[in-house]
């Protein structure tokens, strides 16, 4: 955080009538994340408690004077009851910056999320996920918990670390179950709430409609019972229950019985697909004529550099292209190297859609395959993240790459491929042999590539040439199951990833962390065609690394805007 700037008037001792003054005359003070975690230590809120921290994020409460007459406790059961004026220590700091859109958030009451099984379930570390709100969870979900530890699979794995998590805040020293467990105390500092279990059975009464017997209306009970509780309590006691569940009929029950209910957000990258980041931007229309008298130039081998400042640097990322094109001037590609303050540097693009620069025999055809090119062929891009419909190129160029870097350059020593088993349709079961025989039915895409270029650059060799040729393609190319990944390290190799949009956070952090020196990475994948079940295009693994790359200098990122396979696919594309 930078530091403020230093004060251009000395200062002067405050007068009494200052002192005594309203609080609502001064700024709110700058407050650091360790002060604003001392406080939340002090305070100790309990399970009907929603009084507000004071925050540096969102905007600042109007104080009133402290009443004379009452005790400092009592507060207006308004949600939106002011904060009292604060030390006179700190009334004579600057006022707070602004902050980002998830800490305005903390303004509001506090609230009690009761969470479902399934959360837990799904994110494991989910209780640490709600900032400054507490967490209640139903006897029947640790009954729940406690059936799906047992396996092998990621639901069980989850469900183990669920139930450790659970059992560190337990036993951690000072920890009372009665007034809740502070969420803290392992080491989590986001977590400003408490997390609180049921103690004793709750009086609710749920139409007959549902059985009473079942989980999920156990738990709606619980909801239901928490909520008349706190209706019950007219002051500061008061607050808002919600449920948060992955339960999309859960979630319909809820509302159909008046109770408050909400997916849990915290695993989407992104609300909306179309906000994801592209990778590229067009230059407006007057932008070298509004940039002309600040614009510096330089050659260097056979780039060209541009040094530009303008109102839009601030909003460019590392490695991200930028394109002009108007009519009747020279069209501009480049790729962001710099962005330092207010200046940013551009760098030229190799043409890749020129036959002299054919990779492996394949040229590009159109802007974003270039960029993609550009950035599959740069020794410095240790991730690479291309995303598109079908029939883009992605599979294409990212094996032609491959083959050049490895029995051309000899950057790398082999190429790998792995993609995630979601089957389309019905599972056609047991797949007998190898684990590269297993793979071979899911890496049909492989072979249809491999067969493109393979042709393409035999040109005259005969039979026997490209009989060579594919056996040499074939021993440097190796297919890997996904489900033996972990504990592996990748020395110099060139890793594909194929179909990623089917892959979770988490898996995708698997392979990404397998990567070891010299070693790069490419992720493809179609956010319009996943497979696996409860994933959307905002929580896909494939969001997930694009969003949190962005802007890193050893990454890139491409969605590729035109199909050229085929106008037949091009047109299913559009239209289906």
């Amino acid at each position: 955080m930078p530091l403020p700037p230093a004060p251009t008037k000395r200062a002067a001792l405050l007068s009494p009538e200052a002192l005594d003054a309203p609080a609502r005359a001064a700024p709110k003070a700058r407050r650091t994340s360790a002060e604003r975690q001392t406080d939340a230590r002090k305070e100790s809120p309990t399970l009907f408690d929603d009084r507000q921290l004071p925050d540096a994020g969102g905007p600042a409460p109007v104080a009133v004077p402290a009443p004379t007459a009452a005790p400092v406790v009592a507060r207006q059961p308004d949600p939106v009851a002011p904060l009292p004026p604060a030390p006179l220590a700190s009334r004579a700091e600057a006022p707070a910056p602004a902050r980002t859109k998830r800490s305005a958030r903390k303004t509001g009451p506090k609230r009690l999320f009761v969470l479902d099984t399934n959360v837990l379930l799904h994110d494991p570390t989910c209780l640490f996920r709600f900032e400054e709100h507490d967490i209640y969870l139903p006897m029947i979900v640790l009954e729940e918990l406690d059936g799906h530890k047992k396996g092998t699979t990621e639901v069980a794995r989850n469900g183990r670390q669920a139930s450790r998590t659970l059992d560190a805040l337990a036993a951690a020293q000072g920890a009372d179950m009665r007034e809740g467990l502070k969420l803290d105390t392992t080491g989590h500092k986001e977590a400003g709430g408490r997390l609180f279990f049921q103690t004793q059975p709750l009086d609710y009464q749920l139409p007959t409609s549902l059985p009473q017997g079942k989980a999920d209306n156990q738990i709606l009970g619980v909801v239901q019972a928490l909520r008349t509780l706190h209706e019950k309590n007219k002051g500061p006691d008061q607050r808002e229950v919600v449920l948060v569940s992955k339960d999309i009929n859960m979630r319909v029950k809820a509302r159909a019985l008046g109770l408050d209910a909400d997916d849990y957000q915290n695993d989407k990258a992104l609300e909306d697909g179309d906000l994801l980041y592209s990778g590229s931007l067009a230059l407006p229309a007057d932008f070298w004529t509004r940039q002309s008298k600040a614009v510096e130039s330089w050659q260097s081998g056979s780039s060209t550099f541009y040094r530009v400042t303008g109102p839009m640097v601030p909003s460019l990322y590392i490695n991200q292209f930028v394109y002009f094109e108007a009519p009747g001037e020279p069209s501009m590609y480049a790729r962001v190297t710099e962005v330092r303050d207010k200046t940013a540097v551009l760098k030229t693009l190799k043409d890749y859609s020129s036959g002299k620069n054919a990779v492996w025999g394949v040229t590009t055809r159109n802007r974003e395959q270039n960029f993609a090119m550009n950035l599959l062929m740069d020794p410095d891009i240790d991730f690479v993240t291309l995303t598109g419909t079908a029939g883009t190129g992605k599979t294409l160029m990212a094996l032609a790459s491959g083959l050049t870097q490895v029995l051309d350059d000899r950057r790398y020593t082999e190429i790998i491929m792995t993609r995630a088993t979601v089957s389309v349709g019905e599972d056609i079961g047991f797949l007998p042999g190898t684990e590269e025989e297993k793979m071979g039915p899911w890496m049909g895409a492989l072979d249809d590539n491999l067969e493109f270029l393979a042709k393409g650059d035999n040109g005259g060799a005969g039979e026997w040439g490209r009989a060579a040729t594919n056996e040499l393609i074939r021993s440097k190319i190796k297919i890997k199951s996904m489900n033996f990944m972990r504990g592996r390290t990748f020395l110099n190799k060139y890793v594909i990833i194929d179909e990623a949009q089917n892959l979770t956070p988490k898996q995708m952090k698997t392979l990404i962390t397998r990567a070891g020196p010299g070693t790069k990475i490419i992720c493809m994948g179609n956010l319009a065609q996943i497979d696996t079940p409860y994933l959307t295009e905002g929580s896909s693994g494939l969001t997930f690394a694009v969003d949190r790359f962005k802007g890193w200098p050893h990454s890139g990122h491409i969605t590729l805007a035109r199909g050229e396979r085929s106008r037949l696919a091009d047109f299913a594309s559009d239209v289906l």
